[in-house]
C-alpha cells in the first residue's frame, strides 16, 4: 500500500515518520499546543477503576493522554487533507484564539477566569477539569456566530481515529489489547511476487514515468499519438469508461466481450488480496473517498464511499440482494422505466448473482448477527437471511478494508477480470477531468490526467462511446464541469441515511453469544420494520431495514458520543463486545452534488420519524437479545442498564429516542447519520424534465455519452444496492453493446 499504509504510526513513538521528515499541516506551533490541550481533554490520563484482576494493558490505556505525540500533529496533518478548506479555517481560526487569553475569553466565555494572577488564561492553561467542561459545552449549545458544535464535531472525529488508526511497525495499536482488538498478522511469507488478477491489462500510471508510460500503452495493444501542440498523449479506443466499481466494471466486462477495445481510467490504485493490510488506518486512506472522511457541508451526514480499484464492490460488506418487487414495480410503472419491467432485467440479475458468486445462506453467523437474529426471534419478528458474494463459510470481518482471503466477489476479481481477458486495458491513478463534446453534440472521449509527477501530459482518450461509472458523488461534478446542463444532473441524490444503536454484551454465556464484534461475515441477517398491520400476512410498506454494522476502533470512536474523557474510555474498553445495529430507510429526501466533494442533504420529516421507528426497534432488539446496556450514538450519550428493567422503563427510554438534527442543529441534542449507499443523482428519466438521462443510460445532450452507475437509479432503492447497480449496468451495456454492432456511434 502507500508509504503511510506500509511504514505504519504509534502514538507513543514517531507516528510512522522517519526522524527527518516534517509535517506539512501549515498549523503553527500556537495553534498546535491549543490542538494538543484539546486532544487530552478528549482523551485524558485517569486513574482506571478497580479491577480485581488488574490488566497491564487496561492500565496504559487509562493512563494514555491524547497529547501525547504525534497524536496533535497526525491530527493537524489529515485535517488538512481530508476537511474541506472552510472546515479547517474554521479550525485554525478557533485554536488561534485558544492560544490567546483574550481570544479565550471569547470563545470559552468565564470558566477561564482565575481569582489569580494572571486572572485569565489562554486555553492550554486551564486545568483538565476545565478544558473538558468547554468541551462539553461546545458539544451541547449551539451559537449562531462562532459554530463551536462543528468545530467540537470535526475535532472530535479526527482525534479519536487518529488516536485508534495509529500503529508501530509491528502493526499495532498499544490500546487495541486494552479494548479487545486485534488485527490477523499480515506479514508476508514468502518475497517470490506472484502475478496478479489483472496483471495483463493494467497500467498504473502513479508508477509510470512518460517513457515507460508510452511503452506500456503500446505493448497493451492501444495506438498512442504524441500531441506536441496541444501537450496530450492521445490514446484511442472504441470505448472509455470512467470508475471501475459496480456499474463500470460490468460495463467494462459486456463491451469488452462484444469486441469493443476498452479502457477504463481509475483514480484509484490497484490493489489484491495479498496487498491488503486489514489495518483501519492505511485501509481507509488508500480505498475510500477522503480516506473515510467525507460528509454533507453540513456535517449531518458522514458518508463512506469507494475510491480505488473495484469502487463499492471491493470494500462493501457482500449483501447481494436482488432489486425488491415494489421497487421494480415502481420503476417501470411510475417512472417508465420500461427496463425495471422486462425478463431481461430479471435474467441480468440471475447472471449478476452467478458471476459474483452469491449464495443464500451462511453457515456460522457472526456475534453480531447472531444478537440480531436471537433479538428478533425472542420478539415474535421476522428475520432474513442476506445472500452474500461470497462462499457459505466466509467468515472475514474486515471486508471493508478488502477481502484479505480473497472469497468475496468484487468486481475486481470477477468481471475486470473478464474484460481483461478480451483486451480491455485499465489505468489507475487516474482522474478523468473532463469530457470531450465536439459542436456537433457528439461525446469524443475524455481528457484526465495521470497521477504520477513524471507523467508530463495529460492524456485524452479518444473513443466512439464515453461511459461515466464515477459513482453518484463523481459523476455529477464531471458531468457538470463538461458543460452538460440538464437541471437532474447532480440533484434528485438518495444517500440511505442510517442512525445506529448499540448494546453491550459483556461475556460469552454459550457458543452462541461467543465472539467479538468485528469478527464473521459483516451481514448476514435482516430485520424489516413493517406498517403496523392486524394482519401479519398483509403485505405492508417497509419503515426502516436493520442491520449490523462493521465499525473499526477507530471509526467506532469517533463516532461514539463522548460525553467525558473518563465515560469515553469506560465505554471503549467494552468495544470488542458492543454490537451495533442502524436503522436504514429508503429515503425520499435527496440532496444535490454538483461540485466534487460539496453535498448537500435535507431531510423531510417522514424519513426522520421512520428512521426513528428503526432505532427504537433495534433498541428493542439489542434488549431482547441480552445486552446489559444500550444506548444510541446522540451527543448526549443517551443510555440505559437492561438488567431487570420493567416493559414501561424501556418504552419510557425509547419515547426520548427521536431522529435528530447533525450538529448544526439548534436544539441541545443531536447525532450524526450515516450512509454507505449514495444513488439517483443523474437518475433515469422518460424525458427530460423526468431525468439526467434517457432510459437507455444516455444524456440526452451529448450523443456517444452514457451513465452507468448507481446514479441512474430512479430512486432510493431501499436495501444494500450492488445487485442492483450490476444488473442495471449489465442492461445498459449489453444496449450499448448491440448499437454498436449496428454501426451507431461510428461517425
Amino acid at each position: 500500500m502507500s508509504e503511510e499504509g506500509r511504514n505504519g504510526h504509534h502514538p507513543l513513538l514517531r507516528g510512522g515518520r522517519r526522524s527527518n521528515e516534517k509535517y506539512s499541516h501549515g498549523f503553527s506551533s500556537s495553534q498546535i499546543q491549543s490542538l494538543a490541550a484539546i486532544c487530552e481533554a478528549f482523551i485524558p490520563p485517569i486513574v482506571p477503576p478497580p479491577n480485581p484482576s488488574p490488566n497491564q494493558s487496561v492500565s496504559s490505556f487509562y493512563s494514555a493522554t491524547g497529547s501525547q505525540p504525534p497524536v496533535p500533529q497526525e491530527t493537524a496533518e489529515k485535517m488538512m487533507k481530508r476537511y474541506p478548506p472552510e472546515a479547517v479555517f474554521l479550525v485554525k481560526l478557533i485554536l488561534m484564539l485558544l492560544s490567546t487569553k483574550l481570544g479565550t475569553l471569547l470563545v470559552c466565555g468565564s470558566i477561564c477566569f482565575d481569582t489569580k494572577w494572571p486572572f485569565i488564561h489562554s486555553f492550554h492553561d486551564l486545568n483538565l477539569n476545565k478544558r473538558e467542561k468547554i468541551l462539553q459545552k461546545w458539544s451541547n449549545t449551539y451559537t449562531s456566530y462562532i459554530p463551536l458544535r462543528l468545530v467540537f464535531l470535526v475535532l472530535k472525529l479526527m482525534v479519536f481515529y487518529i488516536f485508534f488508526s495509529l500503529t508501530d511497525e509491528n502493526s499495532d495499536n498499544p490500546s487495541w489489547e486494552a479494548i479487545g482488538y486485534k488485527v490477523k498478522s499480515t506479514n508476508k511469507t514468502s518475497n517470490n511476487k506472484k502475478e496478479r488478477p489483472l496483471d495483463q491489462g493494467v497500467i498504473e500510471t502513479e508508477k509510470e514515468s512518460d517513457a515507460s508510460f508510452k511503452k506500456l500503452v503500446k505493448n497493451k495493444g492501444l495506438e498512442l499519438i504524441e500531441d506536441d501542440e496541444n501537450g496530450f498523449y492521445n490514446i484511442k479506443c472504441d470505448v472509455v469508461i470512467v470508475g471501475s466499481g459496480c456499474g463500470g466494471g460490468v460495463a467494462a466486462a459486456v463491451l469488452a466481450s462484444s469486441g469493443q477495445k476498452v479502457v477504463v481510467i481509475e483514480k484509484g490504485h490497484y490493489f489484491c488480496p495479498d496487498d491488503y493490510s486489514l489495518l483501519e488506518g492505511p485501509s481507509m486512506n488508500e480505498l475510500y473517498e477522503k480516506g473515510g472522511v467525507l460528509s454533507t457541508l453540513d456535517a449531518k451526514v458522514m458518508i463512506l464511499s469507494g475510491s480505488t480499484l473495484g469502487g463499492g464492490s471491493a470494500i462493501n460488506w457482500a449483501a447481494s440482494i436482488k432489486t425488491p418487487e415494489d421497487v421494480l414495480e415502481n420503476w417501470a410503472v411510475d417512472k417508465k422505466i420500461p427496463m425495471f419491467g422486462t425478463a431481461e432485467y430479471r435474467s441480468a440479475m440471475e447472471i449478476v448473482c452467478k458471476r459474483i458468486g452469491v449464495t443464500e445462506t451462511c453457515t456460522n453467523e457472526s456475534f453480531q448477527n447472531k444478537m440480531l437474529r436471537r433479538g428478533c426471534e425472542n420478539l415474535g419478528l421476522t428475520v432474513e437471511a442476506i445472500p452474500q458474494n461470497s462462499s457459505e463459510n466466509h467468515y472475514c470481518g474486515l471486508c471493508g478494508y478488502g477481502c484479505k482471503t480473497g472469497d468475496k466477489k468484487g468486481t475486481d476479481s470477477t468481471w475486470l477480470v473478464d474484460a481483461v481477458e478480451n483486451r480491455a486495458v485499465i489505468f489507475t491513478g487516474c482522474k478523468a477531468e473532463r469530457i470531450v463534446i465536439d459542436d456537433r453534440k457528439r461525446c469524443r472521449g475524455v481528457i484526465a490526467t495521470a497521477e504520477s509527477s513524471t507523467i508530463t501530459r495529460k492524456l485524452r482518450f479518444e473513443s466512439r462511446v464515453t461511459i461515466a461509472a464515477g459513482g453518484s458523488l463523481s459523476t455529477p461534478p464531471l458531468l457538470v464541469s463538461s458543460g452538460l446542463t440538464n437541471r437532474h444532473i447532480g440533484r434528485n441524490l438518495h444517500l440511505h441515511p442510517v442512525l445506529l444503536a448499540w448494546g453491550h454484551f459483556p461475556s460469552a454465556s454459550g457458543v452462541e453469544t461467543d465472539g467479538k464484534c468485528y469478527e464473521g461475515g459483516i451481514i448476514t441477517s435482516l430485520h424489516k420494520v413493517r406498517e403496523p398491520s392486524s394482519d401479519v400476512n398483509e403485505n405492508v410498506n417497509v419503515r426502516a431495514i436493520i442491520e449490523v454494522a462493521s465499525l473499526g476502533p477507530a471509526t467506532f470512536a469517533s463516532m461514539f458520543p463522548w460525553v467525558s474523557g473518563a465515560d469515553m474510555k469506560d465505554n471503549l474498553v467494552k468495544y470488542s463486545r458492543i454490537v451495533k445495529l442502524f436503522s436504514l430507510v429508503r429515503d425520499e429526501s435527496c440532496g444535490e452534488v454538483r461540485e466534487v466533494g460539496k453535498i448537500k442533504y435535507r431531510f423531510n420529516e417522514t424519513d426522520k420519524e421512520n428512521l426513528r421507528i428503526g432505532l427504537r426497534q433495534a433498541l428493542r432488539i439489542l434488549v431482547s437479545a441480552g445486552a446489559e446496556e444500550v444506548g444510541t450514538f446522540r451527543n448526549d450519550g443517551q443510555r440505559m442498564k437492561t438488567r431487570g428493567i420493567k416493559d414501561s422503563d424501556l418504552e419510557e427510554f425509547l419515547d426520548d429516542v427521536s431522529a435528530v438534527g447533525g450538529p448544526k442543529s439548534r436544539g441541545v441534542n443531536w447525532t450524526t447519520y450515516g450512509s454507505a449507499h449514495q444513488m439517483g443523482s443523474c437518475r433515469m428519466g422518460c424525458n427530460e424534465e423526468e431525468g439526467g438521462v434517457d432510459v437507455n443510460g444516455e444524456t440526452w445532450e451529448a450523443k456517444g455519452l452514457f451513465v452507468c452507475d448507481a446514479s441512474v437509479l430512479p430512486t432510493a432503492v431501499g436495501v444494500n444496492p450492488m445487485v442492483t447497480i450490476e444488473s442495471t449496468a449489465y442492461c445498459i451495456s449489453k444496449k450499448i453493446a448491440q448499437a454498436m454492432e449496428k454501426g451507431m456511434y461510428s461517425d
